[in-house]
């Protein structure tokens, strides 16, 4: 259950606060004012935190113009080590700085922006801290742990005026982008349902044993917000996503990315109605989250479904990524960078491909600091594309199909999924991150 504080406001209030710092934000996106005035430099220093996701920013940012990686950030001294080889190696830029707690970055007033690539329970309390610093943020998908979180991560970057891009790139690339503004101009008529798919072979994460963290590993800092737990052995550096604690499963890691192209493509926001039936099937170990099963999201009018199946790859009946359905056809976007679109008979009418990687949406995010372009994936986009994910776990975590309010955006009727829209903290952490979502430091 969500801990309350004195100070908790109504949902209807906090979000109707979203919207009034909604219109704030339209007037001053711009990014800092020294970086818009004629004959300023543009140069960015930037800090990276968590190092496996995190290279492939750190890759992007080396061969990007006028941006300095000032930190490096991991609390695994080992791939910290790593990361600032790769840094040194590959760049005649000065050498990163590197540490293992994250407020080093924060308490650093010349530091522009934070890429944030930690684990899912650390993005929004991570991304939030940032912006109350004055740093503008790009944050690895989904963005939060929960819907909660969500919430105020939107708030945070309204109230401190912070440019925020979530990691979801497909936004950015040329060709998908094409492929969604030929969907919403009418290429396959009325568009009424999109269907998403994930498969892929995990092998089993087995059982982990109680032991002592790793010497390389600052394991308090690691668990950051979240309550504490005993280490066990087979939780770093990827399994903690099969565990409720601090992930979200395959929903929130995959599924995030093909939702999103699906909310987008419909021109939708929150669903209506949401269920998730499946389970973890295919072996008997420590995951707790689902391998197989299938979530579906209800609009007026419209229709979302994602499919699962995380340890079998299922190759014989060649899914795709997102189909979109319309009265005159279908358009397919697949794991690439590209989109087909076929006629109701399923013959092939017209196909586009394009580049694809992370240096066109941090390109783009880097721009939106300096005023120069609008974000691809505002975090309020990014978020209600989370938002979708955590509804999902919510409906299979409670067994139950949801009811919701798209507009107050809550769970109706049902208080056990109503208690998952947060979750407890570590002590002290509820109420920073409640504080840090509504008032505005001067930087």
């Amino acid at each position: 259950m969500i801990q309350q504080t004195p100070n908790t406001i109504s949902r209807r209030a906090f979000h109707r606060r979203l919207l009034n710092g909604g219109a704030l934000l339209a007037s001053t996106i711009s990014g800092f004012p020294s970086l818009n005035a004629a004959g300023a430099s543009t140069r960015l220093r930037v800090g990276i935190v968590g190092l496996g996701r995190g290279m492939a920013h750190l890759q992007a940012l080396l061969a990007a113009s006028d941006v300095e990686v000032a930190y490096l950030c991991d609390v695994d001294k080992r791939r910290l080590g790593s990361a600032i080889q790769t840094a040194t190696q590959r760049s005649t830029k000065p050498a990163p700085r590197g540490v293992q707690d994250m407020r080093q970055i924060l308490d650093d007033r010349e530091v522009d922006a934070v890429f944030l690539a930690t684990p899912n329970h650390w993005h929004a309390p991570g991304a939030i801290l940032a912006c109350q610093s004055g740093k503008h943020v790009y944050v690895e998908k989904p963005g939060s742990h929960n819907c909660q979180e969500a919430e105020w991560l939107v708030a945070a970057a309204r109230a401190h005026r912070r440019v925020v891009q979530m990691g979801n790139q497909r936004r950015t690339w040329p060709a998908i982008r094409e492929g969604i503004q030929r969907l919403q101009e009418g290429i396959i008529g009325p568009v009424r349902a999109a269907r998403c798919w994930y498969n892929a072979a995990r092998p089993s994460m087995g059982r982990g044993r109680t032991v002592e963290p790793p010497a390389e590993l600052d394991y308090e800092l690691w668990q950051g917000p979240a309550p504490r737990m005993p280490y066990v052995d087979n939780l770093v550096h990827y399994n903690w996503h099969w565990r409720w604690h601090w992930g979200g499963g395959e929903l929130a890691n995959n599924g995030v990315h093909g939702l999103d192209l699906a909310r987008w493509g419909l021109g939708v926001g929150l669903p209506s109605f949401v269920t998730f039936s499946g389970g973890r099937l295919h072996f008997q170990d420590d995951q707790t989250t689902p391998d197989t099963g299938a979530a579906t999201f209800e609009y007026p009018g419209k229709f979302i479904s994602w499919d699962v199946s995380s340890c079998h790859p299922r190759k014989s009946d060649q899914p795709g990524f997102v189909h979109f359905y319309g009265d005159g056809g279908v358009l397919e976007i697949g794991t690439g960078a590209g989109y087909v679109v076929k006629d109701l008979n399923g013959k092939e009418i017209e196909r586009k491909t394009g580049p694809g990687g992370e240096s066109e949406h941090i390109a783009n995010f880097l721009d939106a600091i300096r005023g120069r372009a609008a974000l691809n994936s505002d975090i309020a986009e990014g978020q209600d594309s989370a938002m979708l994910c955590h509804l999902g776990n919510i409906a299979y975590r409670s067994r139950s199909a949801l009811t919701v309010d798209a507009k107050r955006r809550s769970i109706v009727g049902n208080r056990p999924a109503a208690q998952l829209w947060g979750r407890d903290y570590a002590n002290g952490w509820h109420r920073t991150l409640r504080a840090a979502t509504q008032v505005a430091r001067t930087v």
